[in-house]
């Protein structure tokens, strides 16, 4: 028993719930007594505890600890508000309710902004919820905030000084990872290419894994760069770009046809594509901007030069290996210059539009981040409007009921709903059976002790430590318990204490499980999984628009980019769904699903790839490519959008990628590596230089395009 007990208490999410349940003592407990005990007043001991609680247990606040600090005291204005707000509408039950939808859907949608406020959501609700019940007494609003205030603050500093969670990894790291493990299979790329010979590729597994755990998917929620800030963006854009350069240099080993070994240029500009990556990921491990620029953007104009003297006659599979050279190099160096927005730089410049949002103020980004997802399809929005009717519902049922002690309603409508009716219903069984317990445990004690305040005041700090640091790794039920059992102790220190009031918390926590479980049931109750076909499959068809868009715009460039910002929205409203899939317990069920993962990564080749063919034309202007080179390449571009909207057609129909074509559907899709360069080849005449270049690097990135679509088949 004590070898068991010592391995339990050695755990780290043992460890991890007893620093927790330290923080909840020292922020909640000092105030509490205080005011209870020492001056008197209940209102600030009820509110000092109330401001600290909510962020000790169910908040996860991201960043270092400074970071860390900065939100929790960012929340306490906020918390002013709030607190003001529910102490005014009190006055109605009707006006509480309406101001209950109000609050719980505009913190609940905020959480667009990032984790750093959905991670606060609760708090914020509960934040409004406790005032927001009768009495109505807005003379005490200065006792309320005064508590308010002295709560968070005890929070924060706890958090600060004495029981701090380790600093995560930062997000930059991962990134810096990646960008070593492709640098390696850039330079082995390039000594495989220069030495002409097939060898044993030892540096695919590890690039594949350090670009995969940099995916949001494989982030823990609070750490992901989510929110719209142009720190964030740039990034999500060095990972779009690590994962564009990593597929590059993929198709450099896989290209059967490829001629070896390469040419001298060929194999320079990769040893300077690795160089740019290491650069990029020792600026992203010290986080420092580096001093010079590199040596990356010389070597591409250089390759260019070269490059453009050997067109004439030169093999199709010798310029499909050189185009797909560059876009590595491309990809490596816009990921560089991305690196350096994220340490802090500021393009000057940006034309082209690739890096926008580094020089777009800050309300401008939240404004397109709140607006994109405005859609009855946006599992941000559905969420927020779920949470929001479910909570002014509890509010009303709360005051047409009259119950004595409402805020447990909401707290367990809070606590126990999830994003789908699933994941709500395997959260009820726990929680019912948990406070069953522990109002089983506080009617035992209430019973025993009677009207002894004293006994309630000691044992409150015992149960909070030791209940919030064995409860947790015991599970839900557990935790649960601990709730109940710390809530009537706290209670029956501002009332006459009577073994009913564990009674009354049990009919709370089923009232207000029962509100939660039918808002997921009535309200979108598929959560992430319901939606993330419909997205995926928007975010193909997107994709296949903005594919042909993307050749219409280099050959004649007066086509409108819209499709390619409609293929853009649809990715990010896609991500969202698919990371909410994989948070939902309901979704890790499901063994046999389509490969979500896979398509979009499809899309994210048609959307990158395409801007990163956009962003240089090898120094040629907007005129419009020859007339029989852009009908190739449109001719080209068809075929691969057929071929997607094909697999957006067999996942919308749940076939799967590889299920039965539509009635109608054109052949297949060519598969990859196997689409001839007539048009550079040598025919038609007079596509020569740039513009042959350029030609080179489209079917280079179309080939690719239908190589995912032939693996996702």
């Amino acid at each position: 028993m004590t070898a068991r007990l010592r391995r339990f208490l050695g755990r780290a999410d043992t460890r991890r719930a007893a620093r927790r349940a330290l923080w909840v003592l020292v922020a909640g407990c000092p105030g509490f007594y205080v005011f209870r005990y020492v001056t008197g007043d209940d209102v600030m001991a009820l509110y000092s505890l109330f401001g600290a609680l909510p962020l000790a247990m169910f908040c996860e606040v991201p960043g270092d600890a400074r970071e860390r600090t900065r939100t929790l005291l960012g929340a306490l204005p906020v918390g002013w508000v709030l607190v003001t707000a529910g102490t005014l509408l009190a006055v109605r039950s009707w006006a509480a309710a309406c101001g209950m939808f109000v609050v719980g859907f505009a913190i609940s949608y905020c959480g667009v902004g990032g984790p750093r406020v959905a991670g606060l959501a609760t708090a914020f609700q509960l934040f409004y919820v406790l005032p927001c019940f009768p009495p109505y007494a807005p003379d005490t609003l200065d006792s309320r905030l005064a508590g308010l205030t002295l709560g968070i603050v005890l929070a924060a500093l706890a958090e600060r000084l004495l029981f701090p969670d380790p600093d995560p990894v930062p997000y930059r790291i991962r990134l810096a990872d990646a960008a070593a493990a492709v640098a390696d299979r850039g330079r082995a790329a390039a000594d495989r290419l220069a030495a002409g010979a097939d060898g044993p590729d030892t540096t695919r597994e590890p690039a594949e894994r350090a670009v995969e755990a940099a995916r949001l998917s494989r982030v823990p929620t609070a750490e992901r760069p989510a929110s719209p800030s142009a720190h964030d963006h740039a990034l999500n854009h060095v990972r779009a770009l690590l994962r564009q350069a990593s597929d590059q240099l993929d198709r450099l080993f896989t290209d059967a046809a490829a001629p070896h070994p390469a040419a001298p240029a060929t194999v320079s500009l990769l040893r300077h594509t690795e160089d740019g990556l290491r650069a990029a990921a020792g600026a992203l491990r010290a986080g420092i901007l580096p001093e010079r620029p590199g040596t990356l953007p010389a070597a591409l104009a250089a390759f260019d030069a070269a490059r453009a003297g050997t067109v004439p006659g030169a093999p199709a599979a010798r310029l499909r290996q050189d185009a797909v050279a560059r876009a590595a190099a491309v990809a490596a160096l816009l990921a560089g210059k991305a690196t350096r927005i994220v340490l802090g730089e500021r393009p000057a410049d940006d034309r082209a539009g690739f890096f926008g949002y580094a020089t777009t103020p800050a309300p401008v980004l939240w404004w397109c981040r709140l607006r994109l997802h405005l859609t009855p399809h946006s599992v941000h929005l559905q969420n927020a409007l779920r949470i929001a009717v479910a909570l002014a519902a509890a509010r009303l049922l709360v005051g047409g009921l009259d119950l004595s002690h409402g805020f447990w309603v909401l707290l367990a409508t809070l606590s126990m709903m999830r994003t789908s009716a699933a994941d709500t219903r395997a959260t009820l069984g726990p929680a019912f059976v948990g406070t069953l317990a522990g109002a089983v445990a506080a009617a035992v004690l209430l019973g025993l002790v009677g009207d002894v305040p004293a006994v309630y005041a000691a044992l409150m700090p015992v149960v909070i430590l030791v209940g919030f640091t064995v409860a947790p790794p015991l599970g839900p039920a557990a935790t649960q318990a601990v709730f109940s059992l710390t809530f009537v102790l706290a209670f029956t220190q501002f009332v006459t204490p009577e073994w009913s009031l564990s009674g009354v918390r049990l009919v709370d926590v089923l009232i207000g499980g029962a509100v939660g479980a039918l808002a997921s049931l009535l309200a979108w109750p598929h959560g992430g999984h319901g939606e993330l076909r419909r997205d995926v499959t928007a975010f193909l068809t997107e994709g296949a628009a903005a594919c042909r868009t993307v050749i219409a715009l280099l050959g004649d460039g007066r086509t409108s980019r819209a499709p390619l910002r409609a293929a853009r929205q649809a990715m990010l409203l896609a991500e969202a769904s698919y990371l909410q899939h994989r948070m939902e317990r309901a979704g890790r069920r499901h063994a046999a699903e389509p490969p979500w993962g896979a398509a979009l990564a499809t899309g994210y080749d048609l959307v990158h790839g395409g801007e990163l063919l956009l962003t240089g034309r090898h120094g040629r202007g907007t005129g419009p490519l020859p007339e029989a080179a852009a009908g190739e390449l449109a001719a080209l571009a068809g075929r691969v959008a057929d071929g997607t909207r094909r697999a957006a057609a067999a996942l919308r129909a749940g076939d799967g990628p590889g299920g039965a074509a539509p009635p109608g559907a054109e052949a297949p899709c060519p598969a990859a590596e196997s689409s001839p360069l007539r048009h550079v080849a040598g025919l038609p005449a007079g596509v020569t230089g740039a513009d042959a270049l350029l030609v080179a690097d489209a079917e280079a990135w179309l080939t690719g395009v239908a190589r995912d679509l032939a693996r996702l088949r």
